[in-house]
C-alpha cells in the first residue's frame, strides 16, 4: 500500500532588521508598487465610463473592450516603458523590481474580480468586496510581494558569521532574526511594515500536513466550548468511557479585559492626536506623527496579549483531547449591542482562529456546531425549553428532568452531545443528538 505525504501552504514571519541603505530600498519599492496600483485604478475607471457612454451609443456589451489580468499585464508593460522622469528622463519605474510590480498587477486583479464575483452574484453592500481604491503613501499599509525569482536567501561575507541574510533585487541584503528554522525552501516572501514601523517578512513554505500530528490521548475525553462575553470560553470535558461530565474550570479561558487595562493611556495619546491633528489637505505635524505611533504601539501590544493568550490555551485544550466540539460563533452582530466593547476585547474571533488552527496541526477531531437553541437545550434529556433565557439568568434548569446547571457549562456538554461525541448514559435511555434528529 502506497502512503502519500500532502503538503500544505505555510507562512513563517521574521522580523527584518533593515539599514539605511535597506529602508531607502523598500521605501523606494513601494512607492513603485503603490504607483502601479493607483495607475491600474484610474484606468479601470476610465474604462468603465468608456463603456457607459459606448453603451449609450448603442453598442453591445460583447464590443465592449474589458480589462482582464492579460489586458492588466500588457497596461503594465506600457507603464514601465513609458514613465519617465519630467527633469532627467529616466524611466524610473522600469528601474524598479519586475517582480514586485507583477505581484501588484495579481492582487489588483483578484481584487477587482472578487469585487465584480460579489455583484454578480448579488451579495448585499454591506457584506460585499468593494472595487479597489487609490493607496495613500500616509495611510495606507506597506508591502511587496516577491515570487521564488524576485529574492534569494544568501549568507554575506565573513561579517555576518554565516548568518542567512534576505537578499532582495539591487543586491540588497537585509539581516532577519531567525526565531526558528525554516523547515523547507520557501516559495515566495512577502515584505511589510507594521503599524508601529516595524518591518517583517513572512515566507510560504510547503510542509507535510501531518508532521505534527499527535497520537490520542489515552483518556478517550471530548470537550465542549461555549463562547461567552463573561468569560472567553467555558468549557465542559466529558469521559467517553463513562460519560461522567467534568464541570471544573481547569481549562475555561477567563476574559483578560487587555483592552480595558490600556484604555486609559490609550486615550491619553488619543486626545494628542485630536489637539495636534492638522485641517484635511494639510501635511501631519511631527508631534501628530509622534502620538499615533505611541496609540499605534498600545493598539499592538493589546493585540499581542490576546494572541499570545489565544495561542496557549488552544495548545493547552489540544494537547489533552483529541474530540473537541466548538460553538461555530460568529461574534460581528455584537459590533452593533450594548456589549461591543467588551465582545472586542474578549477576542472571540480570534481566539476561535488559533484554535481551529491548532486542532489541524495536530490532527485532533474537531467539529463546529451549529449554536441555534443549545441555550434552552438540556444536556441531560436532550429536551428543549419552550421558552428563552433572558442573558440575566445565568442558571439553566430543565422544565423536563428539572436538571440544574451554570447555563455556559450546560451549552458546552450541548456541544459535545451535538458533535456525537458523547456516549450513551449508564442505563443506555439516552436519545440521539439534536443534531441527528435535525
Amino acid at each position: 500500500m502506497m502512503v502519500y505525504t500532502v503538503y500544505v501552504d505555510v507562512r513563517y514571519t521574521y522580523r527584518l532588521r533593515p539599514g539605511r541603505q535597506a529602508l531607502a530600498y523598500l521605501f523606494r519599492e513601494s512607492g513603485m508598487c503603490r504607483y502601479v496600483w493607483n495607475a491600474l485604478v484610474a484606468q479601470t475607471r476610465d474604462l468603465h465610463l468608456d463603456n457607459q457612454i459606448g453603451a449609450a451609443n448603442g453598442a453591445r456589451p460583447d464590443q465592449l473592450p474589458t480589462f482582464g489580468y492579460s489586458a492588466q499585464d500588457k497596461f503594465l508593460t506600457q507603464l514601465r516603458a513609458t514613465t519617465c522622469d519630467q527633469t532627467t528622463g529616466e524611466r524610473w519605474l522600469a528601474a524598479g523590481s519586475s517582480v514586485a510590480q507583477q505581484q501588484t498587477v495579481r492582487d489588483f486583479d483578484k481584487s477587482r474580480r472578487k469585487a465584480l464575483l460579489d455583484r454578480k452574484n448579488h451579495i448585499p453592500a454591506t457584506r460585499r468586496s468593494g472595487l479597489p481604491r487609490f493607496k495613500s503613501r500616509h495611510t495606507d499599509s506597506v508591502s511587496m510581494n516577491y515570487t521564488r525569482n524576485g529574492f534569494s536567501l544568501t549568507t554575506t561575507s565573513a561579517l555576518s558569521a554565516g548568518v542567512v541574510r534576505l537578499r532582495l533585487p539591487g543586491k540588497i541584503t537585509i539581516p532577519v532574526v531567525w526565531s526558528r528554522d525554516l523547515p523547507s525552501d520557501p516559495k515566495s516572501a512577502r515584505v511589510y511594515q507594521d503599524t508601529i514601523g516595524h518591518w517583517y517578512v513572512s515566507f510560504v513554505v510547503d510542509i507535510d500536513a501531518t508532521a505534527d500530528h499527535l497520537p490520542p490521548v489515552e483518556h478517550a475525553r471530548a470537550i465542549g466550548i461555549d463562547w461567552g462575553v463573561t468569560e472567553t470560553a467555558t468549557t465542559a470535558v466529558i469521559d467517553l468511557a463513562t460519560g461522567v461530565v467534568n464541570n471544573d474550570t481547569t481549562y475555561d479561558l477567563p476574559h483578560a479585559q487587555h483592552g480595558k487595562t490600556a484604555a486609559h493611556k490609550l486615550a491619553r495619546y488619543q486626545r494628542m492626536m485630536a489637539r495636534r491633528a492638522t485641517r484635511r489637505g494639510q501635511p501631519t505635524t511631527n508631534g501628530y506623527n509622534h502620538a499615533r505611533h505611541l496609540a499605534a504601539k498600545i493598539h499592538k501590544k493589546i493585540a499581542r496579549q490576546r494572541q499570545d493568550d489565544a495561542r496557549k490555551w488552544a495548545k493547552r485544550v489540544t494537547l489533552d483531547h483529541h474530540n473537541i466540539a466548538v460553538e461555530d460563533f460568529r461574534p460581528k452582530f455584537l459590533a452593533k449591542s450594548t456589549m461591543a466593547r467588551k465582545a472586542t476585547d474578549a477576542a472571540i474571533g480570534a481566539t476561535k482562529t488559533e484554535l481551529i488552527w491548532m486542532a489541524t496541526k495536530h490532527g485532533r477531531n474537531l467539529q463546529l456546531i451549529n449554536p441555534a437553541h443549545t441555550t434552552t437545550t438540556c444536556s441531560k434529556c436532550d429536551a428543549r425549553n419552550k421558552h428563552r433565557l433572558p442573558l440575566g439568568q445565568r442558571i439553566y434548569v430543565c422544565e423536563t428532568c428539572g436538571h440544574t446547571q451554570p447555563r455556559d457549562k450546560n451549552s458546552a456538554a450541548v456541544m459535545v452531545a451535538r458533535a456525537g461525541f458523547d456516549p450513551a448514559d449508564a442505563d443506555g435511555t439516552r436519545p440521539e443528538p439534536a443534531a441527528a434528529r435535525e
